[in-house]
C-alpha cells in the first residue's frame, strides 16, 4: 500500500516532532511546516492525502488559511483542524474534522484512518456523480426521442372515467 502523504502544520516545534514520529510509526509519510505560510507554499507545491493544521499560529487567522489553501488546492485533501481550544474555534471552520489537543495517540490514529476512509469514499461519490448523465439531459434526450417518431395525433382526446363523461356531456349540452 502507497504511504499516505499527510501535512502537518503547527508553530510548536515539539508538538510538530512528537506528531511526526507518531504517524510515520502507523505508515504515514509526513511533512511538517511551522508557519501558515510554510504550509501555504507545500499545499501549492506538493500533493498530501491529508492536511493537519493547528488554528492560532503567527496569527488568530492562521489556521484558516492553511484550511483554505486546502480546500482550494485541485487534489482535494482532508482537512483536519488541531486545536487545545475547542470552545474558541465555534462556527464552522472549514475542516472535515476537529482534533483536540492534547490527545492519546492511539485514539489521533484511529481518526485520522477514519477521516481518510471517509473523505476517500466522499471523493468517490462526487468522481460518480460527476461521471454520471445530468438528469436534465436525460429527460430532454428522452423529449427528443420521443418528438422524432411520428405519432398518430388524434383532434380529441376521449377517456373513459364516468368523470370525463361527465365533462363531455355538459360540454355537448352547450
Amino acid at each position: 500500500m502507497a504511504k499516505r502523504r499527510v501535512l502537518l502544520v503547527d508553530d510548536e516545534v515539539a508538538i510538530l516532532l512528537t506528531m511526526k514520529a507518531v504517524l510515520e510509526l502507523n505508515g504515514f509519510e509526513v511533512e511538517t511546516a511551522a508557519s501558515a505560510k510554510e504550509a501555504r507554499l507545500k499545499i501549492k507545491h506538493h500533493e498530501y492525502q491529508m492536511v493537519m493544521t493547528d488554528m492560532r499560529m503567527e496569527s488568530d487567522a492562521a489556521g484558516r488559511e492553511v484550511i483554505q489553501a486546502a480546500r482550494t488546492a485541485p487534489y482535494h485533501p482532508a482537512v483536519a483542524l488541531l486545536t487545545a481550544y475547542p470552545e474558541d474555534e465555534g462556527g464552522d471552520t472549514g475542516a472535515d474534522q476537529m482534533l483536540v489537543k492534547p490527545m492519546q495517540t492511539a485514539l489521533l490514529v484511529k481518526a485520522i484512518e477514519k477521516l481518510l476512509a471517509n473523505h476517500a469514499a466522499k471523493l468517490t461519490r462526487l468522481a460518480s456523480a460527476a461521471a454520471a448523465p445530468p438528469k436534465a439531459a436525460a429527460k430532454k434526450s428522452a423529449a427528443k426521442r420521443l418528438a422524432s417518431k411520428k405519432l398518430p395525433v388524434k383532434k380529441t382526446v376521449i377517456g373513459k372515467s364516468a368523470a370525463r363523461k361527465k365533462v363531455a356531456t355538459k360540454k355537448r349540452k352547450r
